[in-house]
């Protein structure tokens, strides 16, 4: 049971919380010991919590995945876990994610409350809406992102918002465009709200958002304290690029995960990162030699 337990909580979508540590980096606290310690722990907090959702997720669309040709094979609507013990366990890692929460400082336990609530509002009843189902998605990410700065009592950045907002959008227009191609007509038997876009209205709603997405972290980096940010900016085309690339090309858009195993992502941003690391924080580091 802790076996398909632990599957149901997803920790191979637990990447996604990594969102949390922008904060820690743009902020310049990088080096900074004291403010890891409270970042690792709102990372753990919401990996936990975002898990127990997964679970509740699954409790209520148990019916409907097992519809579908991949997510039937999950523990709760295969039956291999018991829908009592998964809903046992869910509150029980909520409530200790939340309780643990106030530990870090009382606005991270707000921001984590409030993450929970609109997920779990979303989970039974705006994933059926059109749009906003995935601007609710979308958000999600962006309240990540604050928690990670609240955690370490910095101010959030109207650009962190923004960009955060905005990929998010970008991958959830991805997923959908996938789920819509891979389960065709019977598409609105998993999920009705599918039945509502068309593959060439998420075309559109996809190339809207990377052409805005693609202007704000210009603009980011134009109007940065740092003008050498504007040298990332070739690093962010490619990346997004070369995803829509691979959603067209090799359908990985229900997955967005599978990124990791391409090679020419995997550089991307390895080489992204460095390049940030390097010139936020190089006159730090000539400091300490």
């Amino acid at each position: 049971m802790i076996k398909e337990l632990v599957y149901s909580m997803r920790p191979k979508q637990w990447y996604k919380n990594l969102v949390i540590f922008i904060g820690l980096v743009f902020s310049l606290n990088f080096l900074n010991f004291d403010s890891w310690i409270n970042v690792i722990g709102a990372f753990i907090i919401f990996c936990i919590l975002s898990g127990s959702i997964y679970i509740l997720n699954d409790i209520i669309d148990v019916e409907k995945d097992r519809n579908h040709p991949l997510k039937r094979l999950r523990p709760l609507a295969s039956g291999d876990l018991k829908v009592s013990h998964g809903l046992f366990f869910a509150i029980t890692f909520i409530l200790l994610s939340l309780a643990a929460s106030y530990f870090i400082n009382a606005p991270f336990f707000l921001i984590t409350l409030t993450y929970f609530l609109l997920i779990l509002i979303y989970s039974i009843f705006l994933k059926n809406y059109l749009i906003v189902d995935i601007i609710v998605i979308s958000s999600g990410f962006v309240l990540r992102a604050i928690a990670g700065c609240i955690a370490i009592s910095v101010v959030v950045s109207p650009w962190l918002i923004i960009c955060t907002f905005l990929i998010a959008l970008f991958l959830a227009l991805g997923k959908r465009r996938h789920e819509l191609i891979v389960m065709g007509d019977e598409a609105g038997n998993h999920r009705p709200i599918l039945s509502e876009y068309s593959p060439e209205m998420l075309e559109q709603m996809i190339n809207i958002t990377t052409s805005i997405l693609v202007m704000s972290y210009s603009l980011y980096t134009f109007f940065s304290n740092n003008i050498y940010m504007m040298l990332t900016i070739p690093f962010a085309f490619y990346g997004l690029f070369r995803y829509l690339y691979l959603v067209h090309s090799h359908d990985i858009g229900g997955e967005p995960e599978m990124i990791f195993k391409d090679r020419g992502m995997v550089l991307c941003i390895i080489l992204w990162v460095i390049i940030v690391l390097s010139i936020l924080y190089i006159d730090k580091i000539i400091h300490i030699i």
